[in-house]
């Protein structure tokens, strides 16, 4: 078999990123990448632009979504695969997730507000590319750094919105086993995202991982832009020790950006191109 080069991750203008799906393909063209999944945050609807943009550029896509999942106030992000986009449970759970959304941004909102940053939901929905797409903290951040609360929206989110910040909130985030639950029962798959992220000692991280394998987690995201060369070696261990596939993928968000679509270069293996149908 031919190692196909795979960015597993992105994000477009449906979440939080600043792509076009059209640029996100074309980037992905030039950098080589034979396949590619969009993983946009809490929704799938950049996937049928998607697929007709990569069949037209000889890229294989498959469709995918990062679930922001929280356990006890942690970040928990879980990668979903080969979803049928079109299951009615699958567009059930997306559907709770948008809802879910909308009242974490009246929560967010009501915090700020009470901290003497005035912002409204017309400010914030406006910063979506799509009506249609769950509203994302980085909209939120958007809107802040517009009105000069901030320099930036990341600088926005960090001061004010990351956990353990004012306007912290977790309210309709599903857990990580609901969210695996949900990938797997429309024929998906999932991975545990950017596991070198998650803000846990190892020791508890160890025992996430066995306890998400329980409810079906399927792979690890080892190699990740941000990880270090002792990270994904560690990464690609833990995988194999818990007999979990092992995935990849960029994050990227912008073009021009720090993160490279197609980097760090991520060649699958037979075990996820089976599983991933390719």
């Amino acid at each position: 078999m031919v190692k196909l080069k795979a960015d597993l991750h992105i994000h477009t203008f449906y979440s939080d990123g600043l792509m076009s799906p059209a640029e996100a393909v074309s980037e992905a063209a030039a950098k080589g990448v034979g396949v590619l999944a969009v993983t946009d945050h809490d929704c799938a609807l950049a996937y049928p632009q998607v697929y007709e943009l990569c069949r037209d550029k000889g890229i294989r896509a498959v469709s995918g979504i990062e679930i922001s999942a929280y356990d006890n106030g942690v970040k928990i992000h879980t990668l979903g695969y080969k979803m049928d986009c079109g299951n009615a449970d699958f567009k059930r759970f997306l559907q709770k997730l948008y809802d879910g959304s909308l009242i974490r941004t009246e929560d967010i909102i009501f915090k700020l507000n009470k901290s003497g940053i005035r912002l409204c939901a017309e400010e914030v929905l406006k910063q979506r590319a799509c009506p249609s797409a769950p509203v994302h903290g980085m909209h939120i951040a958007r809107a802040g750094a517009a009105k000069g609360y901030a320099e930036s929206a990341f600088a926005f989110y960090t001061q004010f919105l990351a956990v353990g910040k004012c306007a912290f909130s977790d309210i309709g985030r599903p857990e990580p086993q609901e969210a695996i639950e949900a990938v797997n029962a429309c024929g998906g798959f999932a991975s545990l995202a950017h596991p070198a992220r998650i803000e846990l000692g190892e020791e508890d991280k160890l025992r996430l991982i066995r306890k998400l394998k329980d409810y079906g987690l399927c792979g690890i995201e080892g190699v990740y832009s941000t990880h270090t060369a002792k990270e994904t070696a560690y990464y690609k261990e833990t995988a194999k020790a818990f007999n979990l596939l092992v995935t990849g993928g960029s994050d990227t968000h912008i073009k021009g950006g720090k993160k490279e679509i197609g980097t760090p270069a991520f060649y699958m293996d037979e075990a996820l191109a089976e599983k991933l149908g390719l």
